[in-house]
């Protein structure tokens, strides 16, 4: 195989402008996912049925559904009744958070149901109400349970950020096949796109083994 070095050293800027809106679309997916799907996880938790159904059915279909449908969706169909011109990569924050947020709301749904109610009631005879221990007692001690699960969905938004390339969000993927279409080369791009996810993603997992070794309780 006749590996063509040139075209990765000329690509080399473009690849890295690429990687930092891809970092900054997952983060930013991430964040706005986490938010949402706090309040998403209290509202399915909800005793009243009529008021965790539309929580449900939002889970349903942004798990049920492909998310590159959940992106032509919002790209084409939602953003343009938002702004004009669409920006692609509004576009993807907004479908990464979307779709994110009801992986969440049932991690932080699993996190929060796993502490012993026995605190929560030792805490509401102290006095306490229901949001302050939920804020005090419950979340911290569920976010260190929900470390690596939130690790790993960061991950999972990383990788599936590559489908903005399909929407001509400029991002990582965007210009692998920018210089393929350029030079007819699969190799070359492809596979210098391929090292740069898979830098991330080990780092990535590294650092959550640190975070959570860190935060580990004895």
């Amino acid at each position: 195989m006749d590996f063509r070095m040139k075209i990765v050293i000329e690509y080399f800027p473009f690849f890295m402008q690429g990687m930092l809106k891809t970092i900054g679309m997952s983060l930013a997916g991430v964040l706005i996912g986490c938010i949402l799907g706090l309040f998403i996880a209290l509202g399915k938790m909800s005793p009243l049925f009529i008021l965790r159904l539309p929580f449900v059915w939002y889970i349903n279909f942004f798990r049920g559904t492909p998310l590159l449908v959940q992106l032509f969706l919002i790209h084409f169909a939602v953003m343009p009744l938002i702004m004009s011109p669409v920006n692609p990569i509004a576009s993807v924050i907004v479908t990464l958070s979307l779709n994110s947020a009801a992986y969440v709301a049932e991690i932080f749904r699993a996190g929060i149901q796993s502490i012993d109610k026995g605190q929560a009631e030792a805490a509401h005879s102290l006095g306490m109400n229901k949001l302050q221990v939920m804020w005090y007692i419950i979340l911290p001690q569920a976010f260190k349970r929900m470390i690596p699960p939130l690790g790993n969905e960061f991950i999972v938004l990383l990788k599936d950020s590559s489908l903005g390339a399909i929407i001509a969000a400029p991002e990582l993927l965007y210009w692998g096949r920018a210089a393929t279409g350029q030079y007819y080369r699969v190799w070359e791009p492809y596979l210098t796109v391929a090292l740069i996810y898979f830098i991330l993603t080990l780092s990535l997992t590294y650092l959550l083994n640190y975070l959570e070794r860190r935060l580990a309780t004895k």
